[in-house]
């Protein structure tokens, strides 16, 4: 995604960066520039966003959030060929549809440069729908977390810092302080390479899933203890993403501050910016991340304050995100479906019977150097107690009797002699037939651990994830499976 940059106009600065640094109005509405004026709040109807989205086809999912019941974001294009992001929620989440007409209209108010803006709603009957602007080149989360070519540059991450704190200031200056569970799913890409932060999360509405959705160990205490998000909420959510910007990874900030406090906040560093960052600049970012999680809430600071502490950070000015992100400048949305093998589709419908099947008929063929590794060793009473628990299992798997599968596996796994990730994939759907999913996940990872570029493991992620309710994650787990699979089967 990095690539190498010419020096690019100075003048850049005052059109990108500068204005920020001014009042907020000046990030409001960008229309002066006639290609990127947005329309006015507008009432759309379902007919209108079914054309669009060509009748809510799955293929135009781009994300979904939610757990039993997801609420769906679609891509969509317009008459007037403007692309839009369309949330559809579950029928339950707004009941009141005066409720839902005001919190939408006092959103659809705010316009930003920093903000993928709300640009309509549609209200019929049951049909509770949000349109927002289309933001073509994905999530953060994408960027840090599940990048192909190269990983972010340091430069970009401190921008996407800065951009984000000049959204909630926005925001705050403009009375929609509150922001519901802030994460790198949150922060989107615009056709500029842009970061933007989805207006979705400003809506309040407590039958919307939870204010919180992500693991328990990310939530602010305080909302912990009342259920209710604050101002200062939002800041310690900023500063668990200032944490996925220095390490690259999802960190729980109570493990972050343990390092921090022990001075070995360069363990924290994602290892690809080695050599990319100043121990100085490394420093201040993580003291500002560690105020922001303070467990005291009072003790955090505000909006104002993060964008002051984080323009002279600031690196490479004058170079546009799109050439720091090593993406194509302007280019439209793809209208590709993601192409699914028969196991990939099993997985995004959660058809357990079919995995099974698939993972039955594929053996241990994907099983790298244990053939070898048992011609040594087939020898020892241990490895034959080892290998007969293993087969003990198979005999339980192949017969649908989950619970002994799961205690035979978890015996050759215990015995420690050798390790296999066909064993992790099946105690994985072993787990899932017996609505484990937490234990599925985590042995769809041991799998991915041991063969890393196995594309089954991916796939095993994402059913665990999406019986979790952690359907983005999913989405992305699914991706990264089919494109594995596409990479092995051209070899």
């Amino acid at each position: 995604m990095g690539a190498g940059c010419s020096k690019i106009s100075v003048c850049w600065w005052h059109s990108h960066l500068k204005p920020s640094v001014l009042k907020s109005s000046d990030l409001e509405n960008p229309g002066k520039n006639e290609r990127n004026a947005l329309p006015s709040f507008t009432e759309y109807s379902l007919e209108e966003l079914k054309s669009a989205t060509s009748g809510f086809v799955s293929d135009n999912i781009v994300s979904e959030h939610g757990e039993k019941a997801p609420n769906v974001v679609y891509k969509g294009k317009l008459s007037n060929d403007r692309w839009i992001a369309v949330k559809r929620f579950n029928k339950s989440a707004w009941p009141d549809s005066r409720q839902f007409i005001d919190e939408a209209r006092s959103v659809g108010n705010l316009r930003s440069e920093r903000l993928a803006n709300l640009i309509g709603f549609c209200c019929e009957g049951d049909e509770r729908l949000l349109v927002a602007e289309f933001m073509p080149h994905e999530t953060l989360a994408k960027h840090l977390f599940h990048w192909e070519a190269q990983p972010m540059k340091w430069s970009m991450r401190l921008r996407v810092a800065l951009y984000l704190a000049q959204a909630l200031e926005y925001c705050s200056n403009k009375g929609r302080a509150l922001y519901h569970d802030l994460n790198a799913y949150r922060v989107l890409f615009d056709e500029e390479g842009n970061p933007r932060l989805s207006c979705f999360g400003l809506m309040k509405n407590s039958r919307d899933g939870k204010s919180y959705s992500t693991n328990l160990a990310f939530t602010p205490p305080e909302y912990l203890r009342t259920g209710r998000v604050t101002p200062e909420s939002v800041v310690y959510s900023f500063g668990t993403l200032l944490l996925d910007l220095l390490s690259g990874k999802h960190i729980p900030p109570s493990h972050a501050l343990d390092l921090i406090r022990g001075k070995n906040f360069l363990m924290l560093m994602d290892s690809c910016l080695e050599g990319h960052f100043t121990n100085d600049d490394g420093t201040e970012l993580v003291r500002l991340a560690s105020r922001c999680l303070q467990y005291e809430a009072r003790e955090r600071p505000n909006a104002k304050s993060l964008v002051t502490a984080l323009i002279p950070l600031q690196k490479e000015t004058e170079v546009p995100s799109h050439v720091l992100m090593g993406i194509p400048h302007g280019t439209a949305p793809s209208t590709e479906p993601l192409l699914l093998t028969p196991l990939g589709e099993a997985c995004l419908r959660m058809d357990l019977t079919a995995i099974h099947e698939i993972l039955e008929k594929s053996g241990y063929k994907d099983d790298e150097g244990i053939a070898n590794e048992l011609s040594f060793q087939m020898w020892t009473n241990q490895m034959q107690e080892t290998l007969n628990s293993k087969k003990q299992g198979d005999v339980a798997f192949r017969a649908k009797d989950f619970t002994t599968a799961i205690d035979c596996y978890t015996q050759f796994i215990d015995g420690g002699t050798m390790v296999s990730p066909t064993v992790f994939a099946r105690r994985c759907l072993s787990y899932l037939m017996s609505d484990m999913p937490q234990d599925a996940l985590g042995d769809a990872m041991q799998a991915q651990v041991v063969s890393p570029d196995w594309h089954t493991a991916f796939y095993l992620q994402a059913a665990a994830l999406f019986s979790l309710g952690m359907d983005t994650d999913a989405q992305e787990s699914l991706k990264d499976g089919t494109n594995l699979e596409a990479k092995r089967n051209k070899k």
